[in-house]
């Protein structure tokens, strides 16, 4: 019998000697995939929050919205240090301070007395989260080979593709029944076991230990302008995403400055990135087939994942009278269905080229969309439920093969910068997904109303029969002849207003179903990549 475990399943030593072996690796991989689940939770749970916060702390909801904001500036921040601070001082090391720093200021958050210690405790919540996901991927993908990956990305998939849906429905039921700081307080006791199973069982590699004690004796420095440059890039375009449809974009003189200093840093950071020794992100990786086909991949997928999650609960809120609750319950199905098929992709990970697995689920993410432009008001909530169910089937397709095929060709000491951009790409095309929807939502919103007011006019023969049955409707009802008129038209104005908003959500989906569409078409450019047996989850 073979005394090494990693030999004993073709595991390459680089590899496996970050994991404990056998059902070990698989602690390990559920182990980062809780801690992951928490983070991203938290990027959603606090959204449909926001109006108790508000009435908590005595302040506005705009006030209360950078809540949100300053989290996915301080996780931008921190994904770009992450892969040197790995490096530095161990994935182990790094990923137990982060899960501290996360689970302390969590707390403190749920314990916060005014919207100044909520924002400055929700950076730091963000700063641990955001250092957390990257070392999570990079830790997988060096405890199981490469052939399977693919079932330890399912685990992973899960957290990350799940953990956004779960977030409108538990936020909007602990803040409907209890309090809004439970939205924070949940995280301190997951945070704890956690923290005690990572101390355990995750062990560091022994060629990153060799790699670190190497880039210690060369002097290895942190690349301090570049860190500088990316960060202020990537935190001044969450704000401009985040900020920009609620301070109407360029007329605010608040966007226009951070439009500024996001263009000027990545105008300085694409040459000095690609001349630094040891970059703090590695732009080059960007610009190969690829990965950087990857790259692009996971940002329509983060936008599509992050936008139909918020869009869906919003239509239902607005249109059908849905408390958050029930708009949360209705990703649930949706929810279900994606746990499951990541378990079936992570199967055919391994035997189906990642290529034709993307095509195949951005093909049926479009035609879920396509299925979502057929609103109109009388849709039951199966209506929606179903939609959402046809999501949840394809995003796995894209999510594990993408994780899996930006790892392919990429050596043992760039994992980490691997992770990291690939994390960038989720997180930012999540904003970029939802600053579009807003964006559209808002402007084809108000061309529809504009269009229908063109058709509300006294020469209109079809106008004035409605007029005139809705008059005799609340005649009818008791209503003077007079006051009958009055509120007849409040609710002809009335209707074209919802009309005009389901149009505009309509638009919406048609934008996603294109973004959906092109991600087909780019799935082919991937290379084709070597396939191995897999592996059951339970294995």
């Amino acid at each position: 019998m073979n005394a090494n475990p990693a030999s004993a399943h073709g595991v390459p030593t680089s590899a496996a000697s970050g994991s404990v072996g056998g059902q070990g690796s698989w602690l390990v991989a559920i182990v980062v995939a809780v801690a992951t689940f928490m983070e991203v939770l938290d990027t959603t749970i606090a959204n449909v929050a926001l109006r108790y916060i508000a009435g908590s702390l005595a302040i506005s909801i705009d006030e209360a919205s950078w809540v949100v904001t300053t989290y996915l500036v301080a996780n931008a921040v921190a994904l770009t240090a992450s892969s040197f601070l790995a490096k530095l001082l161990g994935r182990k090391t790094f990923f137990l301070a982060c899960l501290v720093l996360f689970t302390a200021s969590s707390i403190l958050c749920g314990l916060a007395w005014s919207i100044q210690s909520l924002l400055f405790f929700r950076i730091l919540q963000g700063l641990g989260g955001g250092g957390m996901v990257p070392v999570s991927q990079s830790i997988l993908a060096d405890s199981f080979p490469p052939q399977k990956r693919g079932q330890a990305f399912a685990l992973f998939g899960i957290a990350v593709v799940v953990a956004p849906v779960v977030g409108p429905t538990l936020g909007g039921y602990i803040s409907d029944n209890y309090s809004w700081h439970w939205c924070f307080l949940i995280n301190g006791p997951v945070g704890l076991v956690s923290m005690a199973l990572v101390f355990m069982l995750i062990r560091e590699p022994r060629a990153a230990t060799e790699e670190r004690r190497k880039l210690r004796e060369q002097g290895f420095r942190f690349d301090t302008i570049g860190f500088l440059l990316v960060a202020t890039f990537l935190g001044a375009l969450e704000v401009i995403l985040d900020r920009g449809q609620q301070d109407d974009w360029f007329a605010s003189n608040f966007v226009i400055s951070f439009a500024i200093a996001s263009g000027l840093a990545f105008a300085l950071m694409i040459p000095w990135e690609i001349r630094h020794r040891n970059p703090v992100v590695d732009i080059r990786m960007v610009f190969t087939r690829q990965f950087g086909s990857c790259f692009v991949v996971m940002l329509a997928t983060g936008a599509i994942l992050i936008a139909t999650t918020q869009v869906l609960p919003q239509l239902l809120q607005e249109n059908f009278g849905y408390t958050a609750m029930w708009a949360g319950l209705v990703l649930s199905p949706g929810g279900l269905i994606t746990m499951i098929m990541m378990i079936v992709v992570g199967r055919l990970s391994g035997q189906v080229q990642p290529k034709y697995l993307i095509a195949i689920g951005a093909f049926v993410i479009a035609l879920a969309m396509y299925n979502l432009t057929n609103l109109y008001g009388a849709l039951d909530f199966w209506f929606f439920a179903r939609s959402r169910m046809y999501i949840g089937i394809g995003l796995p397709l894209i999510f594990i093969p993408i994780t899996t095929a930006s790892y392919e060709g990429i050596p043992t000491d760039k994992t980490d910068q691997a992770s990291a951009l690939i994390n960038v790409a989720r997180n930012a095309g999540g904003s970029i997904g939802v600053s579009l929807a807003q964006n559209v939502l808002a402007h084809r919103e108000q061309f529809h109303q504009s269009r229908l007011v063109e058709h509300i006019i006294p020469s209109n023969a079809q106008y004035q029969e409605t007029l005139q049955q809705v008059i005799n409707y609340f005649i009818a009802h008791g209503s003077s002849p007079e006051t009958a008129r009055g509120q007849a038209l409040a609710w002809i104005g009335q209707q074209v207003q919802v009309q005009a908003s389901m149009l505009a959500y309509v638009d919406v989906f048609w934008t996603l179903m294109v973004i959906s569409s092109a991600t087909v078409v780019l799935a082919m450019i991937l290379r084709k990549v070597k396939l191995g047996d897999a592996v059951a989850v339970a294995h």
